[in-house]
């Protein structure tokens, strides 16, 4: 598996870019590359939005959890995209599980329809519908409905 150091310093030097170049052009402190290519440090939340959207891959090809750049790969495959944020360190005190939030589960779901891949996926099932007997019924009242108006 391809850790996040690695796919950094391919997608950088695919580009032909130095590391200060890199950090420069993200606006990164001058030794952020180095630190990010040899695992000594990783890379913020922010830091990885900006670096996926510079290079115009996805973070799940960032991070190393897909080789597909554009991470076009179907959520029935079972390979759901990873967006979810990095989770912060937990201190020596017993961390106490929060409940989600209907703004998280909002968030989840927004973001699955704005998916292309379930798009498709629902305008298939939906013109597959509506191609079928009870789907042409369906079509013809609602048109005689509309007429009559």
């Amino acid at each position: 598996m391809v850790t996040m150091a690695q796919r950094i310093e391919a997608l950088r030097t695919e580009r032909n870019l130095s590391r200060p170049a890199l950090s420069a052009a993200l606006g990164f402190p001058r030794m952020a590359m180095e630190k990010f290519e040899t695992g000594r440090q990783t890379p913020t939340q922010d830091q990885q939005a900006k670096l996926a959207n510079y290079f115009g891959v996805s973070l799940a090809y960032l991070r190393g959890k897909s080789d597909d750049p554009a991470n076009a790969e179907s959520w029935l495959s079972g390979n759901v995209p990873d967006d979810d944020p990095i989770p912060a360190p937990v201190s020596r005190q017993t961390a106490k599980p929060r409940p989600a939030t209907v703004q998280e589960d909002g968030a989840v779901f927004g973001a699955l329809l704005k998916s292309p891949s379930f798009q498709a996926l629902i305008r298939s099932a939906a013109l597959e519908a509506l191609r079928s007997p009870e789907g042409q019924e369906l079509l013809v009242k609602a048109v005689r409905k509309e007429l009559n108006r």
